[in-house]
């Protein structure tokens, strides 16, 4: 069994409150909570008066965004991190065993296209595998509601566009397909467990905290598969000579990919609705995003008005396992939760996201 390492807010006692359920609070497991996404999330549970728990191996995540949240709310009660692997299931049932969770956010995954193609194994291993891991430590331990990071990668290339829940997921790479399968296996169990399950099929997510406090800090040796968006920041701050753009021969417009940009804090605004509205025994899957495409092309003259930087652009070969062109029908999400993408101004959320990248150049490490 790998080692659990406990951290929490000042006041810990032997006889924890993470380890029993309590009247009018909501207990949520958040799984790859250090990550970009799950930090960010962490931070609006807490801000909503959530207990939550984090789990995360630190093999993406940065314990520097955990340091973040404790110090932001230091109570007794409201914050507690786990070091441990969703592959040690040993180590996922003693976690489950000694908290009284209410929910899971299961955000826990590697998560870059082109890696998946050159390590499809670790992927299958990674989201499928543990993704089971955690199920069958919900179904031993009885906890009921499910809220599940999936992505639009699940529906690889459909022929026609906008991306509705009703598109039929053909995913072209191991990262979609490690992910549908993963959905298959939730459904699956939700049918005889009563489960109260929301799938939340997401796009590209960008942007950060609008007050600075937490931002998106992949490992240099992981900034080659990692999102545009810090590839821009990495070429204006001057930490890479130029950006590099894979693919200019796609059938679009302009030659270049077209995605729909999502803005983390309307993400993590979808699963605390998605959360609030999870119901026994019931499914909900839908789609996160701004019901908009833009292309890369779009994207980097936003960056570079975002960041007042000249951004030298190489145009290099696609990238495997890509798409041309995938942007959502957001209109099931906006109906049934209410939800509905704000932070939709490309250049303003870069804008955001820049703030923190200049003043964190070396990441958390330099805060």
């Amino acid at each position: 069994m790998c080692i659990i390492v406990l951290k929490q807010s000042p006041g810990f006692s032997s006889t924890s409150v993470f380890s029993r359920h309590e009247v009018g609070v909501t207990h949520v497991l958040v799984t790859g909570g250090a990550g970009y996404i799950g930090s960010h999330a962490t931070l609006r549970l807490l801000r909503d008066n959530y207990r939550v728990t984090i789990v995360d191996n630190l093999s993406r995540g940065n314990m520097g965004a955990v340091r973040v949240l404790q110090r932001l709310f230091p109570e007794p009660g409201r914050l507690q991190f786990i070091y441990a692997d969703l592959g040690d299931a040993k180590a996922v049932n003693k976690i489950f065993s000694e908290n009284a969770f209410d929910a899971v956010m299961h955000f826990a995954a590697v998560a870059y296209v082109g890696e998946s193609t050159m390590e499809p194994l670790r992927y299958y291993h990674n989201i499928t595998s543990n993704t089971l891991t955690v199920l069958e430590a919900m179904a031993a331990h009885n906890v009921k509601t499910l809220i599940y990071s999936s992505t639009c990668a699940t529906y690889g290339e459909p022929d026609t566009m906008p991306i509705t829940e009703a598109t039929p997921q053909n995913p072209i790479n191991p990262y979609g397909k490690a992910k549908k399968m993963a959905e298959d296996i939730i459904l699956d169990f939700s049918k005889s467990s009563k489960m109260a399950v929301m799938i939340l099929r997401y796009f590209n997510v960008i942007g950060s905290d609008p007050e600075g406090r937490l931002g998106e800090a992949p490992r240099p040796e992981l900034r080659e598969h990692g999102r545009i968006s810090g590839a821009c920041f990495d070429a204006a701050l001057g930490v890479i000579p130029g950006l590099k753009v894979r693919g200019i021969d796609y059938p679009t417009a302009d030659g270049t990919c077209i995605r729909d940009y999502i803005d983390v804090t309307d993400l993590v605004d979808a699963h605390v609705k998605a959360l609030d509205k999870a119901q026994p025994g019931k499914v909900g899957i839908y789609n996160v995003g701004t019901g908009h495409g833009r292309s890369v092309k779009e994207f980097v003259e936003a960056c570079k008005k975002a960041t007042g930087a000249s951004i030298k652009v190489q145009f290099l070969a696609p990238r495997p396992g890509d798409y041309a062109e995938v942007y959502s029908d957001p209109s099931k999400i906006r109906d049934e939760l209410n939800w509905t993408a704000r932070h939709t101004d490309l250049r303003e959320s870069l804008a955001i996201a820049w703030k923190w990248q200049k003043t964190h150049p070396n990441g958390y490490g330099s805060a």
